[in-house]
């Protein structure tokens, strides 16, 4: 009966945590180390997928986490600083440094010394941020140490006086169409690991087509179809291979679930050292003078030896040891796509799951041909015949390795503020890269071991063309104006805030916008535009991501700049209020909370009027208040593109 009421409470206590809002909970302990010194302990519990940041971080970043204890003047000193548990360190791509946190658990100690013997306890505030994926919070948790449970502890107890109903009851906003704030339901449009198989599939046609692995096709199936008088034995044997080219390349991916079962964070943590993007840089560098053809990469002729060896059988394990070769003895050719597969797996969220997703598309696509051909005999005669034209393939892909290499020597001068890449540069160099590119496919340039060829076919003449395009399409880069520029290159060049072009402007984008909610209503009601309500942080990295990656986009930079009045709140703002403006607040939990300061006053104006405390966190509205459709938070830019267009509608239809 005691073992059944204990597992009823402890799966009663799993399912309340498991239930609770809030992302960071916080417990505290004391400790008596002598008669005058204590040691006051916190610890954070963290939920999955959130992470809360350290103490210790540089200047125009995240908002640390910071404890500020109260009444210490006098009455206590404080021995040395706030002590933390060991936190994870990564370059943050968005705020352009490195950044340190913690995950699932975090741990804090502050020791202090009594000068007054007879203090009884000991409070304060704990300041802090934490984020996920895709939204952040800010908060403030306060806390109470007993020095002697022996006397009472009387806590100054905040009421809400009638100044502060007053402030409470201007910052409430008489909304209609409530249902759009109870309506959560957003849509999910999570198509990344059927992108990455695309990709890994792409990666793999285009393997087929160099000269390590196309000639082998039509002389391997042909082996499998002729080698056997039993009907149908050869045609087995040949499926049989391409399942086992399939399953060789998704093995190789097995090894980095290792490395990110010990630490999930190992595999972007070395996507963002500086040194392992130099690594990478001449890594893929060295790759691309492979495939001009200055020399191979082979992997040690042993393998391929016993491999080839352990073939010769016709059984099934025979048969295994033929994929195994062929995936030997053409990594010269595939082994620079599998490297660039690798490295762009682990500057992704998902890590070894992503690689594996990958590896599963390309090892799919090298084995395709094999099975089909397999299948359909007779159209083996029908395959292009070897030639100079895979030479083609594999010059153009060390190109294209050059400009994946400057996309880690970017990483790095952007983790080191080197500044030597600038966006414009960055462009610049891409430039160069795809003009040469497009003197070889014209046959004004030739690499080693290239014979020269003397007419040019149409297909070389289209892919000319359109490299010269794309060319083109660089120069827009390197203007002053980038909102909106090179949109299909998201996420390759340098963001457009680091830039040799200066933006004095505060808002996204160099938009305009409102930091004040009543300023911007007053604008809208004049103007007759709908509001995009946005309540943002100074330190909010999410809310940088959908500013470069979805506002920037040109069809919805557009919609901000002509259709609606932007009024962007910053909860994490620092700036206090003016004493007269300052207000107590009850939560609905029972906390009052003193609001000081600018931020705290919009994070208190969400809550109250939209039950929302995270960010990014969109709302769409007229100036009268009426809600035009269900909020939004992080997404994508086809998603909010829809939203905004939705408000429009909604906007003129109204009376």
């Amino acid at each position: 009966m005691i073992k059944k009421g204990f597992l009823f409470l402890f799966f009663w206590t799993l399912l309340i945590q498991s239930q609770s809002p809030e992302q960071v909970v916080w417990t505290t302990a004391l400790e008596k180390v002598s008669d005058d010194t204590y040691l006051l302990k916190f610890k954070a519990k963290i939920k999955p997928k959130w992470h809360l940041y350290s103490q210790n971080l540089p200047d125009n970043g995240p908002l640390p986490t910071e404890f500020i204890f109260k009444g210490e003047e006098g009455q206590f000193n404080l021995v040395g600083n706030t002590k933390e548990g060991k936190s994870k360190t990564a370059f943050d791509p968005i705020f352009e440094m490195e950044l340190s946190w913690f995950d699932v658990e975090a741990q804090f100690e502050q020791k202090i010394k009594l000068l007054n013997p007879d203090l009884v306890s000991i409070e304060g505030e704990i300041n802090y941020q934490a984020c996920d994926d895709k939204l952040c919070i800010f908060r403030n948790e306060a806390f109470l140490f007993v020095l002697d449970n022996s006397k009472q502890v009387i806590r100054e107890k905040k009421v809400i006086d009638t100044g502060s109903l007053e402030k409470i009851s201007a910052l409430k906003i008489d909304l209609k169409n409530k249902h759009f704030i109870d309506k959560k339901e957003q849509k999910k449009t999570d198509n990344s690991l059927l992108n990455l198989f695309l990709l890994g599939f792409i990666g793999g046609i285009i393997a087929l087509l160099t000269p390590c692995i196309f000639p082998m096709i039509p002389l391997t199936v042909s082996f499998f179809l002729k080698q056997s008088a039993i009907k149908g034995k050869g045609f087995g044997l040949a499926l049989l291979y391409s399942f086992f080219i399939f399953i060789i390349y998704l093995l190789s991916s097995l090894p980095f679930h290792f490395l990110d079962a010990i630490d999930p964070q190992i595999l972007n943590t070395l996507s963002t050292n500086i040194v392992m993007n130099l690594i990478f840089f001449v890594l893929f560098v060295f790759f691309a003078f492979s495939f001009f053809g200055y020399y191979e990469i082979t992997l040690p002729s042993s393998w391929g030896n016993f491999s080839d060896s352990a073939s010769s059988s016709g059984s099934v394990l025979g048969v295994f040891f033929m994929a195994l070769t062929l995936a030997i003895v053409s990594f010269s050719c595939t082994g620079p796509i599998l490297g660039s597969l690798l490295v762009g797996s682990l500057t992704a969220d998902g890590g070894a799951t992503q690689l594996t997703i990958g590896m599963a598309g390309f090892g799919f696509a090298l084995a395709m041909p094999f099975g089909l051909l397999a299948l359909f005999p007779s159209f083996l005669k029908s395959i292009p015949k070897s030639g100079g034209w895979m030479t083609k393939v594999k010059v153009t892909l060390g190109f294209l390795e050059l400009a994946l290499a400057l996309k880690f020597l970017s990483n790095a001068d952007l983790v080191a503020h080197w500044g030597i890449l600038k966006r414009e540069v960055f462009l610049a160099i891409w430039l160069i890269i795809s003009l040469s590119l497009f003197t070889y496919l014209m046959g004004w340039l030739r690499f080693p071991h290239e014979v020269k060829v003397f007419k040019l076919n149409k297909i070389q003449y289209f892919f000319a063309f359109l490299v010269f395009l794309f060319s083109i399409y660089l120069i827009q880069g390197l203007g002053k104006n980038q909102t909106g520029q090179l949109a299909l290159l998201s996420g390759f060049p340098p963001p457009t805030f680091y830039s040799v072009y200066a933006s004095d402007s505060e808002c996204p984008l160099g938009l305009n916008c409102f930091k004040d909610f009543e300023e911007g209503r007053a604008y809208a009601e004049a103007n007759n535009k709908p509001i995009l309500l946005d309540f943002t942080g100074w330190a909010c990295v999410n809310c940088r991501k959908m500013e470069e990656n979805v506002w920037s986009k040109p069809e919805i930079f557009s919609l901000l700049n002509k259709e609606y009045v932007i009024i962007s709140l910053y909860v994490d703002d620092r700036e206090l209020l003016p004493d007269v403006d300052q207000f107590n607040y009850k939560y609905p939990n029972g906390r009052v909370k003193s609001i000081k300061t600018t931020g705290e006053k919009w994070a208190t104006f969400q809550s109250l009027n939209f039950g929302s405390a995270s960010q990014p966190f969109y709302l769409l509205l007229s100036s009268n208040g009426t809600l035009l459709n269900s909020s939004v938070q992080y997404t994508n830019a086809q998603i909010y593109k829809d939203w905004l267009e939705e408000g429009i509608r909604k906007f003129k239809s109204l009376p």
